[in-house]
């Protein structure tokens, strides 16, 4: 078997030996893994888990995505206590951080059926707050907590490239490692708990900003009198050269704005960094009036389409669309 690896800051290829082989498949097989959560992101999460071959037992209030991933070899849980109870490590991957705390500190939740030596890693994006009072309630039983947002939208999620930012216990994080890997192409270990969220507000930041400045651009240029297609293309190859730029305009100027990530989710961290800004005295101005033009989006009823489709909020600010079919 071939394993890439750094070296001399290349990547080379060297031959895995049958016995080292042997070995990581054994601490695949023996390490149990559970996901509860199982929505655009967590279900394809918790398919790669399954695919790099960890037994996996799933928990979902909608049971629907359960029976899809036990057809595909996972295992049934019905409550976050059961999860718990059976595995080695628990992820969540929620909408929010009232949420969060639902599932592992209330009724039949994961701390009522945690066990010591447990590791609980949560993937949504929450308070930093939150994500500290969790980890110390699960340290009273002996559980270590990660706090690992991820970035890469579902498409990341899908093809297993996800980047991952992680708070919390370096132990866990290094033993829990290769369940990460098995849906990331990069996780960096960021500091104590409540750090991984940190990173993703400030992943937030930016990706709002530049979904913003695309709707800004691409207007500017349509009611100036020029084609914002091809002005996007002249500037993708100079200094504005984005992630944004390279991955968006194509679907939007083709009408298809339905999500990768949707706004309200987006609208929903954006809240998270206003209120932890607030929170450490952080001035934060164009982050701030992009989560106002995200809580415009759901205002409109256009909370369930990408959060590339803000654009639709400055169309009505401007007063022209940037697609004819628009409405």
């Amino acid at each position: 078997m071939l394993e890439k690896v750094q070296f001399a800051g290349r990547t080379v290829l060297r031959f895995l030996s049958y016995m080292e082989k042997a070995e990581e498949d054994l601490k695949m097989t023996a390490m149990k893994i559970g996901y509860i959560g199982l929505g655009l992101m967590g279900k394809a999460m918790a398919r790669n888990l399954l695919k790099a071959g960890f037994p996996v037992i799933v928990h979902n209030r909608s049971r629907e995505a359960v029976r899809e991933l036990v057809r595909e070899g996972a295992e049934e849980a019905f409550s976050p206590a059961e999860v718990a109870r059976r595995v080695d490590i628990v992820f969540t991957n929620v909408p929010n951080s009232d949420t969060v705390e639902e599932v592992v500190l209330g009724a039949d939740g994961i701390l009522a059926g945690a066990h010591p030596g447990l590791i609980f890693i949560d993937n949504s994006t929450i308070k930093p707050g939150t994500a500290r009072k969790v980890a110390a309630e699960l340290a009273k039983v002996g559980v270590m907590a990660l706090d690992a947002p991820v970035s890469g939208g579902q498409l990341g999620a899908i093809n297993g490239t996800l980047t991952v930012m992680v708070g919390g216990d370096p132990d866990a994080l290094e033993t829990a490692l290769p369940a990460l890997n098995a849906f990331a192409k990069k996780v960096t270990y960021i500091g104590g708990s409540g750090c991984g969220q940190i990173a993703k507000c400030a992943n937030q930041i930016m990706v709002a900003a530049q979904m913003v400045a695309m709707g800004e651009l691409l207007l500017f240029a349509k009611k100036a009198g020029a084609d914002p297609e091809k002005v996007t293309r002249a500037i993708c190859a100079g200094a504005a050269q984005c992630w944004t730029l390279d991955t968006k305009p194509e679907r939007i100027f083709s009408g298809e704005l339905a999500p990768g990530f949707k706004s309200e989710m987006m609208s929903k961290d954006l809240t998270i960094v206003v209120e932890t800004a607030r929170e450490y005295g952080i001035p934060i101005p164009s982050a701030a009036l992009d989560a106002q033009l995200y809580e415009s989006m759901i205002q409109c009823g256009d909370g369930a389409l990408d959060n590339s489709a803000v654009f639709r909020v400055i169309e009505k600010l401007a007063g022209i669309r940037l697609l004819e079919e628009n409405k």
